[in-house]
């Protein structure tokens, strides 16, 4: 991948953001954004007799979530997956967002394994671009689909990952179990690459 440069939604004229593959020299930048949230809604979800509902709802408070560190990676594993690609964003030598991919062969899936925006930059396109250099990256792999999960409450990300074009495609009430977002839903959006 080439890095590229993009003028982002309402940034100032002047300013240019640059995207490109990631270095070992952005590992504590990457670490250091803070992927928190406040949304006063929540995507609720409802489980039937013969599967689930789920409709956003507004709170009469709103909640503010961290996510908690990753935990600490196996020491004999000391790099990625070999299918592992971090794209970063650079706005005057800062890292102010990244997306993580894996590539799934026997499926053809490009999972979004995570992106991040720093607040300072939500709302400016960065995201968007983000998103788009991971579909170019699924076109080279030959990828049929992204493939992403987000929690329940997290309504900002799911409608801006319906902005571009994922729908929901499942839902797990269990994946958060014994962590510090029990109680919410893991729910599974895809978008396909054609």
């Amino acid at each position: 991948m080439s890095t590229t440069e993009h003028n982002t939604g309402t940034a100032r004229p002047e300013e240019t953001i640059v995207y490109r593959l990631a270095s070992p020299e952005d590992e504590k930048a990457v670490a250091a954004i803070d992927g928190s949230f406040t949304t006063d809604t929540i995507f609720e979800v409802t489980l039937t007799k013969d599967g689930f509902t789920m409709r956003p709802v507004q709170l009469a408070t709103p909640i503010h979530k961290v996510f908690p560190d990753d935990e600490p990676e196996d020491e004999t594993d000391e790099e990625g997956p070999d299918d592992e690609r971090t794209i970063v964003a650079v706005d005057r030598d800062e890292v102010c967002g990244f997306i993580v991919t894996e590539y799934s062969p026997w499926n053809r899936r490009l999972t979004i394994a995570d992106i991040e925006v720093a607040a300072t930059h939500r709302g400016r396109g960065v995201g968007r671009t983000l998103m788009d250099h991971a579909l170019e990256h699924a076109g080279e792999c030959g990828a049929g689909h992204l493939w992403l999960e987000v929690t329940n409450v997290n309504a900002p990300a799911i409608r801006a990952y319906q902005r571009m074009g994922f729908a929901f495609c499942g839902l797990d009430t269990s994946l958060y179990e014994g962590t510090e977002s029990a109680g919410e839903t893991a729910l599974y959006m895809r978008r396909s690459c054609s």
